[in-house]
C-alpha cells in the first residue's frame, strides 16, 4: 500500500514538474519577445505602429522626400501644360476651344495668301506667307497673351499670400481668405481665385482645385503655394508661418528678377541696335538712292546675297537672344 502511494506521489510530482517546465518556457519566450520589442523600440500594438508611422512621417528626411516627390509631379504637370494647345489658350484667358482656333488660323492663312498673291502675283511667295500666317501668327498671339497674363498674375501673387496669412492670424478659415482674394485682387489673380473658390464650393478637394488652377497658370509661385498646402494637410504645422516664409521667398525672387533685368538691360539694348542696324542701313540707302540698291533686288546674284544676309542675320539674332535670355 505504501509503495502504491509513493509511486502515485512520484508520478504527480513528475507531471507537475513537466507542466511547470513547459509553461515556464512558453512564458519565457513571450517575455523575451516583449523585452526585445521594448529594447528595440518596435511597436507592440496597432496604436503603437500608427504612432511610429506618424513620427517617421514627420522626420526631416521624410519631409524632404515628400517635397521632392511633389516637385517632380508638379514639374511633369507644368511640362504637360506648356506643350498643350488647349492649356495655352486657357493661360491666355481664352475659352480653350481648339476647333475655333484652327478655324481662325485657316481663315488668317487664306487671307494672307490671297493678299500676297494679289500684290506680288507669285504663288511661290504667297504660299509660304499663307502657311506662316496660318500656323505661326495665331500661336505667337496666344503665346504673347499668355505670357502677359502670367506676368500680371505673378506680380500680385505674393500680396494674395499675405492676405491669407493675415486672415489665418485673425481667425478666418482658409476658404474665406480665398474668397477675399477673389473679390479684392485685380485680374487675372482675382478671377483665378474665384474659379478656385467655386471649384472648392462644389465639393472638389483643394489639392485638385489647385492642380486645375496650375494648368491655367503654370507658374513656380503657384507650384510652391500648392506644395505648402499639401504638406501642411499631411503633416500639420503652423500654416500662417509657412505661408509667411513663402511670401518672403517670392518677394526675394521678384527682387532678384528685377535686379537681373537691370543688369542685363545694356546687353539687351546693344543686341537690339546690332540686330536692327543692317536692315536699317539697307532701307535708308534704298530710300535715298534707289538706283544704287536696284541691282540687289533685280539681279539673281543680288537675290542670293540677300538670302545669305538674311540667313546670317537670323543666326546672329538667335545667338544674341540666347545670350540675353536669362532663365530666372
Amino acid at each position: 500500500m505504501m509503495i502504491t502511494i509513493l509511486i502515485a506521489f512520484l508520478a504527480f510530482v513528475t507531471l507537475a514538474g513537466l507542466g511547470f517546465v513547459f509553461a515556464g518556457a512558453g512564458g519565457g519566450n513571450k517575455a523575451t519577445k516583449r523585452a526585445q520589442a521594448i529594447v528595440s523600440g518596435g511597436p507592440r500594438t496597432t496604436a503603437d505602429r500608427k504612432a511610429v508611422a506618424r513620427a517617421a512621417a514627420n522626420t526631416p528626411e521624410a519631409r524632404r522626400k515628400q517635397i521632392l516627390k511633389t516637385l517632380k509631379d508638379q514639374e511633369k504637370q507644368q511640362k504637360k501644360a506648356t506643350f498643350n494647345l488647349k492649356s495655352k489658350m486657357l493661360q491666355a484667358g481664352l475659352k480653350g476651344n481648339v476647333k475655333v482656333f484652327w478655324i481662325v488660323s485657316g481663315v488668317v492663312g487664306v487671307m494672307v495668301f490671297t493678299a500676297v498673291l494679289l500684290f506680288q502675283r507669285n504663288p511661290l511667295i504667297a504660299l509660304p506667307a499663307g502657311f506662316a500666317a496660318a500656323f505661326g501668327l495665331p500661336r505667337w498671339v496666344i503665346g504673347f497673351l499668355s505670357k502677359r497674363r502670367i506676368k500680371k498674375f505673378t506680380e500680385h501673387f505674393s500680396d494674395a499670400i499675405d492676405i491669407i496669412v493675415r486672415g489665418i492670424k485673425s481667425g478666418l478659415p482658409v476658404h474665406d481668405c480665398l474668397k477675399i482674394i477673389g473679390r479684392e485682387s485685380p485680374e487675372p489673380l482675382g478671377g483665378e481665385f474665384r474659379t478656385l473658390v467655386d471649384n472648392v464650393g462644389v465639393g472638389i478637394a483643394i489639392s485638385d482645385a489647385l492642380e486645375k488652377m496650375f494648368q491655367r497658370m503654370p507658374t513656380s509661385e503657384l507650384r510652391f503655394f500648392a506644395i505648402v498646402l499639401a504638406i501642411q494637410q499631411k503633416t500639420g504645422g503652423n500654416l500662417a508661418e509657412a505661408l509667411n516664409n513663402l511670401s518672403q521667398v517670392l518677394r526675394a525672387r521678384k527682387l532678384m528678377r528685377e535686379k537681373i533685368k537691370a543688369l542685363s538691360s545694356e546687353a539687351i539694348a546693344s543686341s537690339f541696335i546690332i540686330g536692327a542696324l543692317p536692315p536699317g542701313v539697307v532701307i535708308l540707302i534704298t530710300v535715298t538712292t534707289p538706283a544704287y540698291m536696284a541691282p540687289m533686288f533685280s539681279d539673281p546674284r543680288g537675290h542670293l546675297m540677300l538670302m545669305g544676309a538674311a540667313f546670317w542675320m537670323s543666326c546672329g539674332i538667335f545667338v544674341m537672344r540666347k545670350m540675353i535670355n536669362f532663365k530666372f
